[in-house]
């Protein structure tokens, strides 16, 4: 299990945490992907939603039992063409 695999697979609904932001006022916030688009994941955190873009942070996902850490700009593709180009 690696990254790549994890980037070919359905993000929506996986637990992540921020680990890495450009913005300090993300680091370390944790919620649930709700929706994707391409430079973008919409997070519930705290019953809230909250819109962050993929470019700026590096995520940490809780997958298949494991933590993977991904940085942002590598899967910043649409949700149905990164099973294609992610490499």
């Amino acid at each position: 299990m690696n990254d790549k695999t994890l980037a070919r697979d359905e993000l929506i609904g996986l637990n992540v945490k921020i680990k890495d932001c450009k913005d300090p006022s993300w680091n370390g916030k944790s919620g649930i992907i709700i929706d994707e688009t391409k430079n973008t994941f919409l997070l519930e955190i705290e019953n809230k939603r909250k819109k962050i873009a993929k470019n700026i942070a590096s995520f940490e996902f809780k997958y298949k039992g494991k933590n993977i850490t991904i940085n942002g700009s590598k899967i910043g593709f649409r949700p149905e063409d990164r099973i294609k180009k992610v490499r």
